[in-house]
């Protein structure tokens, strides 16, 4: 791809097919970017989440690549069907400063090693990640200093870092409440029903995760009904 000025609004949304990657997708759109999606298929027990992640990218307009890796050492609860998904009476670990099971090791640093790699061959100036560090379940990598830092490794271990073509890694929801990401999603008109949530894949969301534990509260507090339950 060529280097004119469109470059410069190329970008790489990692989306998963939740809420947060949802409403990111549809705010870089808002703001003038042009974007590509990743979607991972990591090994994670149900592809629920992959299936509405190519919905929204199709509904959005934006072209994906699908990234298939194998993380064999598994260790987290999303990965190893020995280990059991917590509920919400044990999962919720907030002000504890306990990482529940739920955590995948170093996930957002692989996923953000691959979107560099992409956004340096597409020459995108941009990669979006629906972090949040609010709303959240005390993952060491959803927090602004992880991503300060990363920016630094990007400055300084890629082509584009010492040609000072900078690649910015934009966390627009950092510090958004999940009830405020829901109303921003709103009037962007991101289709939450095509969002999946729920760390278990079944036909509806089990409603006793974390996940849909932080979802449910924010549709609660933004007074908005949830249209993926109305959709299932």
């Amino acid at each position: 791809m060529s280097s004119n000025g469109k470059s410069k609004k190329r970008c790489v949304v990692l989306l998963s097919g939740g809420l947060d990657s949802a409403t990111v997708l549809y705010f870089a759109k808002r703001n003038g970017f042009s974007p590509v999606c990743l979607i991972f298929d990591y090994g994670q027990k149900h592809r629920r989440e992959i299936e509405s992640a190519k919905s929204l990218a199709r509904a959005a307009g934006c072209p994906y690549k699908l990234v298939k890796i194998s993380l064999p050492w598994q260790g987290s609860s999303l990965l190893d069907r020995k280990i059991k998904v917590p509920a919400v009476s044990t999962g919720i670990s907030k002000g504890s400063g306990r990482i529940p099971s739920t955590y995948v090791p170093a996930r957002n640093t692989i996923f953000l090693s691959f979107a560099v790699s992409f956004a340096e061959a597409i020459l995108a100036r941009a990669i979006f990640i629906g972090a949040n560090a609010v709303d959240y379940s005390n993952y060491p990598d959803c927090r602004p200093e992880f991503y300060r830092a990363f920016e630094k490794v990007i400055a300084r271990g890629t082509k584009a870092g010492v040609e000072k073509r900078k690649i910015r890694v934009l966390t627009p929801l950092i510090n958004l409440t999940k009830a405020r990401i829901i109303k921003l999603g709103v009037r962007l008109g991101v289709p939450y029903e095509l969002t999946w949530s729920c760390y278990k894949g079944q036909s509806k969301p089990c409603g006793k995760c974390e996940s849909c534990f932080y979802r449910a509260k924010g549709f609660r507090q933004a007074a908005i009904a949830d249209p993926a339950l109305r959709a299932r």
